[in-house]
């Protein structure tokens, strides 16, 4: 919470004096391709200090959610994450991995499948004592983050999965829960037991310019006032940032076996 409320007071401070020019580096799901993000935050021109995320242009990392599951190091993604929000820089918006490893961090019945076995396996290759710490942290983590991120006095939304026009503005509610973290279901199910989903983007209509990840494409698909940055990295494809408000894309290529058949066929 106190690293929430740092960045929000920064915003804001430099909204006031009239010298801050939102600049953002938006990360697609990164699912524990910590290799591939540190080769493209390098890329970017970022560098930490002390803790600390620096940038020659001022400019801050911004995430889509579902840092971690399926890929090889979740542990070292969250304790990046970490320092952000310590430092006061965390702009984050929860995925539904994120909320399946926090339900697991309360010590839920949760199914290990579908990625989180990955991440529970890091963890039990830890000591109990940095096990323990680093369970404590996220579950202090994930309570401190807003379902969805409106960001540049409302020209701008991070959600996981996507927002539909009516809930822009809503805070709380189950319906905003579900798509934001799951995007717009249908109930119906995949052979391999992902859930079916509407394609929302197609049609949005609102002004608010939203960005988001969960479903994986082979590249950044911008349609109507809307872009999905999951560029599949997990799967083969590649890691993806979408620079704001230049709203330019720079990716690198995915470490990781590719799996054609986990890209979405929307066009």
């Amino acid at each position: 919470m106190r690293g929430r409320l740092k960045l929000k007071r920064l915003l804001k401070i430099s909204a006031e004096w009239g010298v801050f020019l939102l600049k953002l580096d938006i990360f697609g799901d990164l699912h524990g391709c910590y290799d591939e993000f540190t080769e493209l935050f390098g890329k970017l021109g970022y560098r930490m200090e002390n803790g600390r995320c620096v940038h020659p242009e001022g400019r801050l990392p911004a995430f889509v959610g579902d840092a971690t599951d399926r890929g090889p190091k979740s542990v070292e993604m969250l304790k990046f994450l970490f320092q952000l929000q310590d430092a006061g820089q965390l702009i984050y918006s929860p995925g539904n991995h994120c909320n399946k490893l926090y339900r697991y961090m309360l010590g839920n019945n949760v199914q290990q499948k579908h990625g989180l076995e990955t991440t529970v396996a890091e963890l039990g290759a830890l000591s109990g004592k940095e096990r323990e710490h680093i369970r404590k942290r996220y579950i202090r983590f994930y309570e401190s983050l807003p379902l969805y991120q409106m960001l540049d006095d409302g020209k701008l939304i991070i959600a996981h999965a996507g927002i539909r026009e009516d809930l822009i503005g809503r805070k709380e509610g189950s319906r905003l829960r579900t798509f934001v973290l799951y995007g717009d279901i249908t109930g119906e199910t995949l052979p391999d037991g992902r859930p079916v989903r509407r394609d929302w983007a197609k049609q949005y209509k609102g002004k608010p310019f939203i960005v988001y990840g969960h479903t994986p494409v082979s590249e950044c698909r911008f349609i109507n006032s809307t872009v999905n940055i999951d560029t599949g990295c997990v799967f083969g494809g590649k890691l993806s940032v979408l620079r704001y408000p230049e709203k330019t894309v720079v990716s690198v290529p995915s470490r990781q076996p590719f799996q054609p058949e986990k890209f979405s066929e929307f066009n």
